[in-house]
């Protein structure tokens, strides 16, 4: 039996982790910490709120590193995390990392039922790397997880994609129109999203809400 799409592409990052470690680069981040930064930050601004406590579950977490960020910047807000991730061995790292969080080890894709539900469902860097994937076949596994994700958040959710705006286009990344994407998004599951395009990368973020904002 072919191996599903996130087996292939958790593989892959697994390599990272043990080619590189407990860094930026074992997560599949290519110039810097300060990269890595700038998209947790960029992820994590689809919460609306600031004054009250919300629930965020990191989908495809990593060694937890979204985490480190929070615990960094307090002016976030009260962001109650658990990490969850379909490979072993980042789990078992981010446990090592973080002993006193929930770290899940889940496939949500076979898995579903087992899932619970939280405020915010955050999706980071784990659309921009297909390999040898057809575009067809990434396509459908995206529009699958987002879905997923969705069905799994009280009020929102946010994910990262490559941009078809640039120069060139690497055979092994997802590069995603805004079209197409948005049209799926409003057409299964919110008419409420915003698209970022204003921060200095080769990808674009998207919020989705289950309701319009209040200003």
């Amino acid at each position: 039996m072919e191996e599903s799409p996130q087996r292939r592409i958790s593989a892959a990052c697994e390599e990272d982790l043990r080619r590189y470690g407990d860094n930026f680069r074992g997560v599949g981040y290519t110039k810097s910490p300060a990269e890595a930064e700038e998209r947790y930050a960029v992820m994590l601004n689809v919460i609306r709120e600031r004054d009250e406590p919300v629930s965020v579950l990191d989908l495809g977490c990593g060694l937890g590193h979204m985490l480190d960020h929070i615990d960094r910047h307090p002016e976030r807000g009260q962001v109650r995390y658990t990490g969850l991730d379909i490979s072993s061995e980042y789990v078992e790292a981010a446990r090592e990392r973080h002993p006193d969080t929930e770290f899940l080890l889940m496939d949500v894709l076979e898995s579903e039922p087992e899932l619970g539900e939280y405020d915010y469902v955050i999706l980071n860097g784990i659309f921009n790397f297909r390999g040898e994937l057809s575009r067809e076949r990434m396509l459908h596994y995206w529009q699958d997880l987002i879905s997923v994700a969705y069905r799994h958040c009280r009020r929102g959710l946010a994910f990262n994609v490559m941009s078809k705006l640039v120069d060139w286009e690497r055979d092994d990344l997802f590069h995603l129109p805004f079209d197409e994407m948005a049209g799926f998004v409003a057409a299964n599951l919110s008419r409420d999203f915003v698209i970022r395009h204003d921060y200095p990368a080769f990808e674009y973020t998207v919020y989705i809400y289950r309701s319009p904002s209040a200003s």
